[in-house]
């Protein structure tokens, strides 16, 4: 992957075999990529590198995140919920999600169109990293598997490993489960988790 965010905006992220070539989607949506990189700097965030992708911070904090997809190409609000959002522009960056925080784009000319409302949404995106206090997280609305809550009882620092994850990564592991059809797998799955739970990351990162 990149280490040095101008690479993106000339190569890619270098995380698959696309990179640096024209079939990148970095490449293909460049210029909508670099109108969402100008509105971030013009609002006085910090650009750097996290997971291939530019992620910009304010007040040490990660407040927005850049990436391309083939279909699309998106600006996702980081550690924000709640927000005040009149256009309706966030969306759910997938059917398992539970905060509304990405926004899509489709046409590089929609960068410019939408500007007062995107900038509208950093400054409170922005207003939240400054106060370094963890987004409000909302109760889990999936109920979880008995195995989980067995293994999570029996082994108390994968238990307090659990705990500190993230709603989202806690939910990735509840899907994962609820997804098996036997008791058999869901331990199976749960003894595979346990290095990633307790390295913090969730049940899709690498």
């Amino acid at each position: 992957m990149i280490s040095d965010a101008d690479h993106y905006f000339t190569k890619g992220c270098g995380r698959c075999d696309r990179f640096d070539t024209p079939a990148c989607s970095a490449l293909q949506w460049a210029e909508g990529l670099a109108a969402l990189r100008a509105l971030c700097l013009s609002e006085g965030l910090t650009e750097t590198v996290k997971w291939g992708h530019p992620c910009f911070m304010h007040e040490g904090r990660n407040t927005a995140l850049i990436g391309a997809f083939r279909g699309d190409f998106r600006l996702t609000l980081m550690n924000c919920a709640d927000l005040d959002d009149p256009e309706g522009l966030l969306t759910r960056a997938g059917p398992n999600s539970r905060i509304a925080n990405v926004i899509r784009f489709a046409d590089s000319a929609q960068v410019a169109g939408r500007l007062p409302a995107l900038r509208a949404l950093l400054a409170q995106a922005k207003a939240q990293a400054a106060t370094g206090k963890p987004p409000k997280r909302s109760a889990p609305d999936v109920a979880w598997p008995d195995e989980l809550v067995e293994a999570l009882s029996d082994e108390p620092e994968l238990s307090a490993a659990f705990d500190a994850l993230t709603p989202g990564r806690q939910r990735s592991y509840v899907i994962l489960l609820s997804s098996a059809k036997t008791s058999a797998t869901r331990h199976a799955r749960i003894a595979r988790s346990r290095d990633r739970i307790l390295a913090g990351k969730g049940a899709n990162e690498r």
